[in-house]
């Protein structure tokens, strides 16, 4: 299901998919991101969901045969990039956060993209946390980029990036964020076939029980 290659891959645009490239927003990102040392919202984030995106696109075309065109999958791809675009790294608020990351995509926007550049900022609100708008109520390439956020949680290295990165940004002890994520992963549902694909509900479920499991050996032991 996952279809491997590099960041630069989708960067360069190996595979000729969208018109163009995007190293002009790489360069933005990177020479002018203030949030590229945050805890979680961070470069490795925007980048990953950019990855996530990228084969999510792979996965319509080659094997549901459900394309995008090539500018949907620009804007995709540069919404993605510029989703958590000078995040604050603080809890709550993250209107205000949406906002910084459009305003850091209307000074960085390329000439190729200045007239598409309002498609993008609506994919870019659709990642607002929690949601004001419904899935089913969106574009499909709004509905990619919002479960490649927050499939975050069900990465490998979730327990570092998201237990160690979201305490140190909400002020919250390790041990309280890890007890809030089944919670989370109870009401964590994928708005896409390739999200349901990829995180099908027992995947979900496994990962419920991991952090179960992770917290029994945590917390302290009841005494009789």
């Amino acid at each position: 299901m996952e279809f491997r290659g590099s960041i630069v891959e989708v960067i360069r645009n190996d595979r000729n998919l969208y018109d163009g490239d995007l190293t002009h927003y790489f360069r933005a990102l990177f020479f002018h991101g203030q949030n590229l040392r945050h805890p979680y919202h961070n470069l490795r984030h925007m980048l990953h969901v950019l990855w996530l995106c990228y084969q999510a696109v792979l996965y319509y075309i080659l094997q549901i045969g459900v394309p995008l065109t090539r500018r949907q999958m620009r804007n995709l791809f540069i919404g993605a990039m510029f989703h958590d675009f000078d995040h604050s790294g603080q809890f709550g608020n993250d209107d205000l956060n949406i906002e910084r990351a459009v305003r850091g995509l209307r000074k960085h926007i390329h000439p190729m993209d200045e007239e598409h550049i309002e498609d993008i900022i609506a994919i870019i609100r659709t990642t607002e946390y929690p949601p004001k708008e419904d899935s089913a109520n969106i574009s499909l390439p709004a509905q990619i980029l919002r479960d490649a956020d927050v499939s975050q949680a069900m990465s490998v290295a979730w327990i570092q990036q998201v237990i160690i990165g979201l305490s140190q940004e909400w002020g919250k002890s390790p041990l309280e964020v890890l007890r809030m994520q089944g919670v989370f992963h109870r009401n964590l549902k994928f708005s896409t076939a390739w999200g349901n694909a990829l995180f099908p509900r027992e995947v979900i479920e496994a990962k419920i029980k991991e952090s179960e499991e992770l917290l029994g050996m945590l917390e302290e032991p009841k005494t009789a």
